[in-house]
């Protein structure tokens, strides 16, 4: 197979006909808060029930582990499970599958850990200063120069100022959040791992994953491609605020204290039990780990001025 762009390397590896997450779960992989956290989903249950919302509507479900916990936490919730991947076969039957977000809806849309596996171009500045395209051979992974890029969002978002430093193009990102979370009345979050400005990395962040281990990166379908996600970006294109995952969490009752030694001497299940949640909940809040996470949070319903007018 010749040369190609990465952007379109990465779609073929991931999401063409034998691609690595239409073949197999996320969860088969990698460990992520929302397929092994039941405190992640309390707080998502606790979110859109404080923010009186009944429909949640995930994107890049995988496996359904998050709607699934969901519905046994709330049985009232409309659940939804976007995904290119065919329906699991055990997600409960009140669940919906879509291949794509419904048009128009009234809920929370989430999208955990969706936004670094959506294709980008790959760019690196050359000896002479200009921007050149990427080019990858997929089944091998070596990579050659193409031709140069006018880039209006790397001028803006990420430029390039050394020979030999590199960028992933965010537009297709910025694009692929904003036209989701159109269809949303509600709440839309984007939880993912990410940069900004003023930290982008110099050579990028391409990796690859597979079986729960980092891999060579080669986008040839036998593993998972990412790379981190220029988040103000992202948050500038659809209105949204950024916080961190750990103060996001904190303000949903995600408290990772550990419980008083006392309880192990009067009650020891109990001690045990809530010392398993404190440490559950201070994993999910940690710093150099899931708390860095950044949550891009937009609010899309009317504002009171707008109904007035």
């Amino acid at each position: 197979m010749p040369y190609v762009g990465w952007r379109e390397a990465w779609d073929t590896a991931l999401y063409g006909t034998e691609g690595f997450f239409v073949r197999s779960r996320p969860a088969q992989h990698f460990r992520t808060a929302v397929n092994s956290s039941e405190i992640f989903t309390e707080a998502i249950a606790r979110l859109a029930r404080d923010e009186g919302l009944r429909t949640v509507v995930d994107v890049g479900a995988g496996g359904g582990e998050l709607l699934t916990r969901l519905s046994l936490i709330d049985p009232g919730l409309t659940l939804v499970g976007v995904d290119l991947a065919p329906r699991p076969q055990n997600l409960p039957a009140q669940i919906e599958w879509h291949r794509e977000v419904p048009p128009e809806f009234n809920g929370l849309l989430l999208g955990h850990e969706w936004l670094d596996n959506v294709p980008c171009d790959v760019v690196e500045l050359d000896e002479d200063g200009d921007l050149r395209l990427v080019l990858v051979d997929p089944s091998t992974g070596v990579e050659q120069l193409g031709d140069p890029v006018d880039s209006a969002w790397m001028d803006a978002w990420w430029p390039l100022t050394e020979p030999g430093e590199r960028a992933e193009i965010g537009q297709p990102r910025d694009e692929a959040w904003a036209e989701v979370v159109e269809c949303v009345t509600g709440l839309a979050v984007a939880i993912d791992y990410g940069h900004l400005a003023d930290t982008r990395p110099p050579f990028g962040s391409l990796a690859s994953y597979r079986d729960g281990h980092e891999v060579d990166v080669r986008p040839d379908g036998t593993r998972d491609v990412t790379a981190h996600v220029a988040v103000d970006a992202v948050a500038d294109r659809v209105g949204g605020c950024l916080e961190r995952q750990r103060d996001a969490l904190a303000r949903l009752g995600v408290d990772g204290t550990r419980p008083p030694l006392e309880l192990a001497h009067t009650d020891p299940p109990a001690y045990l039990g809530a010392l398993g949640r404190a440490a559950e909940a201070a994993e999910l809040r940690a710093r150099g780990g899931w708390g860095d996470f950044w949550w891009i949070v937009t609010d899309t319903r009317p504002k009171e001025s707008d109904t007035a007018n």
